[in-house]
């Protein structure tokens, strides 16, 4: 073997020890918090999201500190675990970041039911922080759709310092509640066919930012026509005007819902754009 041979074997072999996963798979609200067994797991991959949340732990090989729980979209009625989930674990911890996929329960009208585990989420990664590599004032909360909303949800709505993201990511999100242009599917699946409008106001998260909201990093694309580009603005708008650090992409075409996807035109632009603000910003 010469010895060009033999160095690139060893940058192979070194890069390749960087993003070796290690995945860990743990109920939200297991008495213990136990890791699940291997026929516990199947059996929730193949529920129906009406019970068992539970989170899904991809470790890096070289962890950087910095963690992302990632809720996937689905309109509230189901959600989206592969391309706006499990697929971009590999992405993340080639950057060093422990990638969490949130398994949330569907709220059938029961708007408190995502949010709770949400926060148990964060509750768990900031409790197995030390032991996950992870820096407890750098967990971030992620999602895509109407896990964009439950993500915001979050953002605007945490209990307390133990539940509160220290940054937000939202793909194409949906943030309001208001009839005009939210999603009429994650509205009437989240809040029921005729919420009172302080229901409505309360999750529509747009009307919730504070000066302690957390930064955030929105991107969209301008001809959605399933979730209007207002939810999005509205939600940058707010953060400004609450002194909140923000970052907007809105992409040209794209549509709806492309998550990790290879068919979006802009999937190299916003993999460069994200992965520089989470290296500069977070």
């Amino acid at each position: 073997m010469t010895i060009r041979n033999i160095l690139a074997a060893c940058l192979l072999a070194t890069g390749l020890q960087s993003v070796a996963q290690e995945k860990v798979e743990m109920l939200l609200w297991d008495q213990n918090h136990a890791e699940m067994s291997e026929a516990k797991t199947e059996a929730i991959r193949s529920s129906d999201f009406t019970r068992d949340p539970a989170i899904t732990v991809y470790l890096p090989g070289r962890p950087n500190g910095k963690a992302i729980i990632m809720c996937p979209g689905g309109g509230y009625g189901w959600e989206a675990m592969d391309h706006e989930g499990h697929a971009m674990a590999q992405w993340f911890n080639a950057q060093g970041i422990a990638y969490v996929v949130l398994k949330y329960r569907l709220p059938h009208g029961n708007h408190e039911i995502p949010l709770s585990d949400a926060e148990q989420a964060v509750r768990l990664v900031r409790n197995h922080a030390s032991e996950w590599g992870v820096n407890p004032s750098k967990i971030g909360i992620m999602g895509a759709s109407a896990g964009g909303h439950l993500a915001s949800t979050l953002a605007t709505h945490y209990s307390g310092n133990e539940t509160r993201p220290d940054f937000q990511v939202l793909f194409y999100p949906v943030i309001t509640m208001d009839p005009s242009y939210t999603h009429g599917g994650s509205r009437e699946n989240l809040l029921g066919k005729n919420p009172s409008k302080e229901l409505q106001d309360k999750y529509s998260n747009e009307l919730q930012v504070s000066s302690s909201t957390p930064k955030a990093f929105i991107m969209l694309s301008s001809d959605d026509t399933a979730v209007p580009v207002a939810n999005g603005v509205n939600y940058y708008m707010a953060l400004l005007k609450n002194n909140v650090s923000a970052s907007l992409h809105a992409y040209p075409t794209g549509g709806h819902g492309w998550g990790y996807g290879d068919g979006f035109l802009y999937k190299s632009q916003w993999m460069e754009e994200l992965e520089k603000w989470l290296r500069e910003e977070i």
